[in-house]
């Protein structure tokens, strides 16, 4: 627990709303635009105050709710997985997270074997490919040299 059990900001922000509301009627007749500028002050001040004092009050219930909730299970870790084709509860305790993390290290390495083979498969295609265009680059050079050799016969 902090500094006034964590209401430091409420205790700061309210000692500095109490001072502007103590000083505002000293300075009610002083100038017009200072009364404007203190009715605005004071109540943005105040509303600070009771927004911050609200927000630990509320930090302070969860943090009582956290620990009473994991202190009702047992310190079980709570997890939730996602993705997955079976239907896990929502609760694992570690044993049941080693071999969901087991079965899926397994799948991993199915897929990275899968994967491997398709790269093969893809390799093999490009040198195809190579092949093919040799092919097709051999068989416009005979078709350039035979349209070569009718020109040459005919002069």
């Amino acid at each position: 627990m902090g500094y006034m059990k964590n209401h430091l900001a409420t205790v700061s922000t309210g000692a500095f709303a109490a001072v502007l509301t103590g000083l505002w009627p000293w300075f009610l007749g002083f100038a017009p635009i200072l009364n404007f500028i203190f009715i605005m002050a004071v109540s943005i001040s105040w509303f600070l105050t009771v927004t911050c004092w609200l927000s630990q009050k509320s930090a302070d219930y969860m943090k009582v709710w956290e620990e009473g909730h994991s202190a009702a299970h047992g310190g079980a870790a709570t997890v939730q997985l996602h993705g997955s084709d079976e239907s896990l509860p929502a609760e694992t305790t570690a044993a049941e997270i080693s071999e969901a993390k087991a079965k899926l290290g397994a799948e991993l390495e199915r897929l990275k074997d899968t994967v491997k083979m398709q790269d093969s498969e893809i390799e093999h295609l490009k040198e195809e490919i190579a092949s093919l265009q040799t092919r097709v680059q051999i068989e416009a050079l005979r078709a350039e040299l035979a349209n070569l050799k009718s020109l040459a016969s005919d002069r």
